[in-house]
């Protein structure tokens, strides 16, 4: 019961307030939503639509939603099946997950991490050696992919 008042209570924000660039809707069940993150201005991510899914556990907000990426992204710490390494997913003690947290702050950490990448706690390693060591590289791959699999 108070994971659908509280989910219900969200998506109502979430409508009404969304973070700017992020949008997020009910996908048939509640506990199974989409969201859509525009890639920031001065990214290589720019002028992307990325979608995700949101599967919202029986136990939330005690247990993190997993959100991954549908649409695919070239970024160190999003790896080829759109699962991200963000510390804010994960529960204790490996991660900063907390019930206080929601959906809303998830996506917005989650296009905070598109703009600056974590190098140090990669999911692709190689992706984050070409962030590291040939940023140039790793710019115009990500503006490729961007373009190929993001573009409007």
């Amino acid at each position: 019961m108070q994971r659908a008042s509280r989910l219900t209570r969200e998506l109502s924000l979430l409508a009404t307030e969304p973070p700017p660039g992020i949008t997020c809707w009910q996908n048939g069940q509640l506990d199974h939503l989409q969201a859509q993150i525009l890639g920031g201005v001065d990214t290589p991510y720019e002028k992307g639509i990325f979608n995700l899914e949101i599967i919202v556990p029986e136990r939330y907000p005690f247990e993190p939603p997993k959100i991954r990426f549908l649409t695919p992204i070239y970024h160190p710490n999003i790896d080829s099946a759109g699962r991200i390494c963000l510390d804010v997913l994960k529960l204790p003690p490996k991660g900063a997950w907390r019930p206080s947290l929601n959906i809303s702050t998830l996506l917005t950490s989650i296009q905070l991490l598109m703009a600056e990448p974590n190098p140090d706690d990669p999911l692709m390693t190689n992706i984050s050696s070409e962030y590291k060591y040939n940023k140039q590289l790793f710019l115009l791959n990500a503006r490729e992919w961007t373009k190929k699999y993001a573009g409007q």
